[in-house]
């Protein structure tokens, strides 16, 4: 057994749901000084069971992203340990200049679940590490299903919160989730060639980079039916959505805000064209 695989634990939150898969894994590493990834939903019960599994010992607060089944617990977690609480940075840190232009513009509604009272004690920087006696982690800037995601680089496994997930497609909803930035984030994953991913929901992605082709190819299909769609009529997201995916109704608000994603992308590049600036009720139709 390797040194990392003997001070790994994974505890589950009681979060279970169509977007969480069986809930959200709160990651703990180290020995003399553990490091909580992730704490979770202000769930007392699952607090408590990651404040035992520290063992009196947790001296870091992780937190990938600022959505509530990942951060809500992040500051009671922080007085019951006194550990610090840190992150890229609060809820709307690292959007794209494009989803700042569309947030100031009125576009609202994206990042369900967008933990808007989060506040990191301690901003981390892409590329730094912070390292102790027990562990080294490196963080990755990798935005794309939130604009101030980090991935956890731990030698060669990596914490990949939200923007890669085992069992499905993530969330991009914008002007929270930016579609250019996922594709982004998810080749920079790929060159830190991470033997191992741990996502913050469902199991293991044991071979990470046919994870990573499999959710780009699935994202240029996605692009290529919204397109082919608006060429045989205009359409706004949520129309979109109802043609092209396959999925019970309570899912359809999700895929009307991946649609969106796809929309807002392809019109930067001119691809699709709607009138004024693109909102979550703009019609777009393909050039």
């Amino acid at each position: 057994m390797s040194r990392a695989t003997k001070e790994l634990r994974c505890i589950l939150a009681p979060n279970p749901s169509p977007l969480t898969g069986p809930g959200t894994n709160s990651f703990l590493i180290g020995q003399d000084h553990v490091a909580v990834i992730d704490p979770g939903p202000d769930d007392p019960g699952h607090l408590e069971a990651i404040v035992q599994a520290g063992a009196g010992r947790i001296s870091h607060i992780f937190v990938t992203h600022a959505h509530r089944d990942h951060s809500a617990g992040a500051s009671a977690l922080a007085a019951m340990t006194g550990a610090p609480v840190m992150a890229f940075g609060d809820a709307e840190a690292g959007r794209s200049p494009v989803m700042q232009r569309l947030a100031a513009s009125g576009l609202v509604g994206g990042g369900e679940g967008l933990d808007t009272g989060f506040q990191p004690d301690i901003l981390l920087t892409d590329g730094q590490e912070i390292v102790t006696p027990d562990w080294t982690l490196r963080a990755l800037h990798t935005p794309g299903h939130c604009g101030n995601h980090l991935c956890f680089q731990w030698d060669d496994i990596m914490f990949c919160g939200d923007i890669v997930l085992g069992w499905s497609s993530t969330l991009i909803s914008p002007p929270d989730g930016d579609l250019s930035d996922y594709f982004r984030s998810l080749d920079r994953i790929g060159i830190a060639a991470p033997r191992r991913l741990l996502p913050a929901h469902g199991d293991p992605v044991e071979a990470p980079s046919a994870r990573l082709a499999e959710l780009a190819a699935h994202r240029r299909q996605r692009t290529a039916q919204i397109i082919e769609s608006l060429r045989q009529a205009p359409a706004d997201a949520a129309t979109l959505a109802g043609r092209i995916y396959d999925v019970a109704p309570e899912l359809l608000p999700a895929a009307t805000r991946n649609v969106l994603a796809h929309l807002v992308a392809l019109a930067s590049l001119g691809a699709v064209i709607c009138e004024g600036e693109p909102t979550a009720d703009s019609v777009f139709r393909a050039v």
